[in-house]
């Protein structure tokens, strides 16, 4: 099991209200750091075999969002470790699981 946690402010999915410019250089930014800690913290690519169970955890001091929000808020992570994995994040060998757990701004990326 691959487990890394690292602080990052996710936001609330569809219930954030930002221009379209801003909304992209923000998922451009998850993304990108999503794919390059893994790249970072996890030596070897090649032990993950697929199927693979992917559980995305936004970790925020509120009480939470609704679970649309969740997965609104958690696609730019989700992108960045299909990219990580060299697949497309609609691969039906990846399952994607969602969380939310309150805490100091951050997420947990954790791959089965």
């Amino acid at each position: 099991m691959i487990r890394i946690e690292y602080p990052q402010r996710l936001g609330r999915g569809l219930n954030d209200r930002l221009h379209w410019a801003a909304r992209a250089r923000m998922a451009k930014e998850q993304r990108t750091r999503a794919m390059r800690e893994l790249q970072v913290r996890v030596s070897l690519r090649a032990n993950v075999t697929l199927p693979v169970t992917v559980t995305l955890t936004r970790i925020a001091p509120s009480k939470g969002v609704d679970g649309d929000n969740l997965q609104g808020a958690t696609k730019a992570l989700r992108d960045g470790v299909a990219d990580w994995l060299g697949i497309d994040d609609a691969d039906p060998r990846v399952t994607w699981v969602y969380a939310q757990e309150r805490g100091p701004w951050g997420v947990r990326i954790e791959v089965q």
